[in-house]
């Protein structure tokens, strides 16, 4: 008994594979670009919560005349910082940044401030009241740091890993 080719319903090995390497190459593209846009929110949840905690250490001076003494770098959870400004200054303090790792603070009564590790959770140094690099960062990597009420240290432009 001989089958008629033409009235065979289905796809062809060579259709499946033009549309499995349409898939991939799609893939290939979008995939790289979700990441970045992953990482870049995170960052920008950094900002916003460095910003925050910026502010509420702003008011608690506002109505102290100094900011929360912290003289080493420590991590903002169970600090000084988190005792003082929650929950007149701020409901809630944010501890991490937006990859997850601990963010720091550190002032002397006149000067402070705050920081993200970043992607990579690593500190690029030690942080510091007067920090004497900063500037615009291209890096997922690099720390973003707040002092005074503003960024010292702040990703722009198109960001690498």
């Amino acid at each position: 008994m001989e089958v008629d080719m033409k009235k065979q319903k289905g796809f062809t090995l060579i259709e499946l594979l033009i549309v499995v390497a349409i898939i991939g190459i799609i893939a290939a593209i979008a995939i790289p670009n979700l990441l970045n846009a992953i990482d870049r929110g995170k960052q920008k949840r950094s900002m916003a919560d460095l910003r925050s905690v910026g502010t509420s250490v702003e008011e608690y001076a506002i109505d102290n005349s100094f900011y929360p003494n912290q003289p080493s770098e420590a991590i903002i959870a169970g600090s000084i910082l988190e005792t003082s400004v929650e929950p007149i200054y701020i409901r809630n303090v944010p501890t991490n940044d937006g990859w997850g790792f601990s963010m720091r603070y550190v002032s002397d009564t006149t000067i402070y401030t705050v920081g993200s590790l970043a992607k990579d959770g690593s500190a690029g140094g030690t942080l510091t009241l007067n920090p004497a690099t900063g500037g615009p960062v291209q890096d997922f990597d690099c720390d973003i740091i707040f002092s005074g009420g503003s960024f010292i240290q702040w990703p722009e432009g198109t960001q690498s890993d």
